[in-house]
């Protein structure tokens, strides 16, 4: 069974969904691929893992830097996940290039080259926003590039873990 609840950010609504023991996504309304890969149909109510998201996301919005103390689980394709996983690596307030990641996960399956084109695919399909930091992903070219939620949204985010305000 899954349980969604809304939660108004300062960059717009978001949508949380989770089970009894996870957290499965946090979207913001209208973005690409809003609610991918939930299937179920969804009970609006609020239980100890929504709050808890809540929760974190108040810590994060009042510039607390919480840490990730959520049970996460993403549905997505194993090389997603893998990509996942080190996005939640980035550290607040920093960013990384799709390039950097492609090389990360090419030395991990030991071979030459990795798509930047297929890390951005597996970033924007991300279904945890904010908490899995795709948002700190950015062009080889320091350029803001490609956020599901549209870019302005990707560069409050990032001007907000700088600055500590939106």
């Amino acid at each position: 069974m899954l349980y969604a609840s809304d939660y108004i950010s300062p960059c717009g609504k978001l949508l949380i969904v989770v089970d009894n023991f996870s957290l499965k996504g946090v979207w913001f309304y209208n973005q690409k691929y809003f609610k991918a890969n939930i299937d179920d149909e969804l009970i609006f109510k609020d239980n100890k893992k929504s709050i808890q998201t809540k929760n974190w996301l108040n810590r994060y919005f009042n510039n607390e830097k919480p840490i990730v103390d959520i049970n996460l689980k993403p549905n997505g394709t194993h090389f997603q996940k893998e990509v996942w996983k080190l996005l939640s690596k980035i550290p607040y307030g920093q960013v990384t290039s799709y390039a950097d990641i492609a090389n990360k996960i090419a030395k991990l399956h030991s071979i030459n080259k990795m798509s930047a084109q297929a890390i951005g695919n597996a970033v924007s399909k991300n279904p945890i926003s904010i908490i899995i930091p795709c948002h700190r992903v950015i062009g080889s070219n320091n350029k803001l590039v490609g956020y599901a939620a549209g870019l302005e949204i990707k560069k409050k985010l990032l001007d907000f873990e700088r600055d500590g305000y939106i």
